[in-house]
């Protein structure tokens, strides 16, 4: 798994490109606060190694809990910037700080 952030200079935005490694899956998106945990609207796209893969483009200045949810199982990013729990959950969730 790995999160790249691209600062746009000319925009209140960052390009977040989101890479989850995983072969055997058959869909995988992340969701948190930047798109209202919401599967459809950060579903990633598998490329032909078998990563996922997507960008999005993320209100920059804030920081936003998100998880990976992997063929319906909810997975942790060990790159985040870092983790916070969550009561709603009952779990950690992963922090993206743009």
């Amino acid at each position: 798994m790995s999160i790249k952030k691209q600062f746009i200079k000319t925009k209140p935005v960052c390009k977040v490109t989101f890479s989850v490694e995983a072969k055997e899956a058959n869909e995988a998106s992340v969701i948190g606060d930047f798109n209202n945990w919401n599967q459809e609207d950060g579903a990633l796209s598998k490329l032909k190694n078998g990563t996922f893969k997507g960008v999005f483009n993320i209100e920059k200045d804030a920081s936003y809990e998100f998880k990976y949810v992997i063929d319906g199982a909810f997975v942790n990013d060990a790159q985040a910037d870092s983790f916070l729990w969550n009561e709603y959950a009952g779990n950690e969730n992963g922090v993206l700080t743009v």
